[in-house]
C-alpha cells in the first residue's frame, strides 16, 4: 500500500511539474498580433510581436487609438473646424501662433523637402487643389477648366516661403493669408508616432501601416523579414509591383501616383497632383513614386514632391541626395519601366 501511495503521489507531483512547465512555455511564446482601424480618412494597420497569452494587445490598441485620435482630429485635420491646424489657418497673418511639438516637426520637415524640391512639395498648395476640382467640395463635374486669370489669382496666396518657422519659441508666422493642408506628410508621420510608441513599450518587432505608408522593425516569428509590396499604377482592383525585403532593418517605404485620382476632358487627361509652381496638373510619364527612409514622415513628403517633379527632376535630386527611390514611368500602350536608385535594389526580393 505504502508503494502505491508514493507512486501516486509521485505521478500527482510530475503531472503537476509538467503542467507548470507547459504553462511557463506557453507564457513564453510569441504570435504576430494585429490591431486595425481607422485614421486620418483612411485605414490603418498595426502588427507586432509579443507573448500569446498577457493583455498586451488591449494595451497596443487603446494607445495606437487615443494617439491617432489626438494627431488626427486634434492637430492635422482640415475638416474638423477645432484641429489646431484649422485654427492656424484662421489664425490673422503677420501673427504669431504658438504650436504643439507635432505640428512643428511637421513644418520644419515640409519646409525642408519644401527647399530641396526647389518648391514642388507645398504644404499651401490647396487653393489650387480645388480650383482644378479635386479639394473637399469641389464642383460635381470636372467639365470647366479653370482659367489662366483665375490659376493666377489662386497662385497670389500659395507659397511656402510665406511661413515663417521659429523653432526657438515654437511660432509660425503667415506672411500672407495662406492655407496650410498636411495630406502629404501628416500619414508618414502618423506612422513614424506610432512606431515610437511601440518602442516605448519595449516591442522591438513590428509592422506598421497607416494608408499605404509604412514602417518595420526586427523581424516576424520565425526570424523572417518583413515584405512590404509596392503597388502596380494602374486603376481598378490592386496589384503587386514589386515585393520588398526588410532584411531585419528598421526602413520607412511610402509611395505616392496619379493613376487613381484624375480626370479627362476633351481627351485630356487631368491629374490631381498639382504642381505649385505652375499652377496646373502635372504632364510627365512618371505614375508612381517610392522612397524608402528611417523616416516615414520624410519618405511620404519626397514621394510627393517627385510625383510632382517627374522623372528628370526627380533622378537629378535622387542623385544628389543619395535618396533610396523606385520611379515607375509610363510606357509604351500599358506598359511601363523603372528607375531604381542606388541602395534600394538591395531591398527588393526577386
Amino acid at each position: 500500500m505504502k508503494n502505491l501511495l508514493k507512486q501516486y503521489s509521485f505521478l500527482i507531483a510530475l503531472c503537476f511539474v509538467l503542467t507548470y512547465a507547459a504553462f511557463l512555455l506557453f507564457q513564453d511564446r510569441v504570435e504576430l498580433i494585429r490591431v486595425s482601424g481607422y485614421t486620418m480618412g483612411t485605414s490603418y494597420d498595426v502588427q507586432f510581436v509579443g507573448k500569446a497569452n498577457n493583455s498586451l494587445k488591449e494595451q497596443v490598441e487603446l494607445e495606437i487609438s487615443e494617439l491617432l485620435k489626438e494627431l488626427d482630429r486634434e492637430i492635422f485635420s482640415t475638416y474638423s473646424s477645432t484641429s489646431e491646424l484649422s485654427r492656424l489657418n484662421r489664425f490673422p497673418d503677420k501673427a504669431p501662433f504658438v504650436v504643439s511639438d507635432h505640428l512643428l516637426n511637421v513644418l520644419m520637415l515640409s519646409e525642408d523637402i519644401f527647399k530641396l524640391s526647389s518648391g514642388a512639395f507645398d504644404i499651401t498648395v490647396g487653393p489650387l487643389v480645388n480650383i482644378w476640382g479635386f479639394g473637399p467640395g469641389s464642383r460635381d463635374a470636372h467639365s470647366k477648366i479653370p482659367s489662366p486669370e483665375r490659376i493666377e489669382q489662386t497662385m497670389t496666396n500659395v507659397g511656402q516661403e510665406y511661413l515663417s518657422v521659429n523653432k526657438n519659441n515654437s511660432e509660425v508666422i503667415k506672411a500672407k493669408d495662406i492655407s496650410l493642408d498636411l495630406s502629404g506628410i501628416a500619414k508618414g508621420y502618423a506612422v513614424d508616432e506610432v512606431a515610437s510608441l511601440l518602442s516605448s513599450l519595449r516591442i522591438d518587432n513590428f509592422f506598421v501601416e497607416i494608408g499605404g505608408e509604412i514602417k518595420v522593425k526586427g523581424v516576424k516569428p520565425g526570424d523572417l523579414s518583413w515584405v512590404p509590396a509596392i503597388e502596380a499604377p494602374v486603376s481598378g482592383d490592386s496589384q503587386v509591383y514589386e515585393v520588398l525585403s526588410s532584411l531585419g532593418e528598421t526602413i520607412s517605404i511610402a509611395g505616392s501616383g496619379d493613376y487613381r485620382n484624375y480626370y479627362e476632358v476633351n481627351g485630356v487627361r487631368y491629374s490631381h497632383e498639382i504642381d505649385p509652381r505652375t499652377g496646373r496638373p502635372i504632364a510627365h510619364n512618371l505614375a508612381a513614386a517610392f522612397v524608402l527612409e528611417e523616416s516615414a514622415a520624410k519618405a511620404d513628403a519626397l514621394a510627393t514632391a517627385f510625383m510632382v517633379m517627374g522623372p528628370s527632376e526627380s533622378k537629378r535630386v535622387i542623385q544628389e541626395s543619395d535618396i533610396k527611390a523606385l520611379l515607375i514611368l509610363r510606357a509604351d500602350g500599358d506598359e511601363f519601366r523603372s528607375f531604381t536608385s542606388n541602395g534600394f535594389d538591395r531591398y527588393l526580393k526577386r
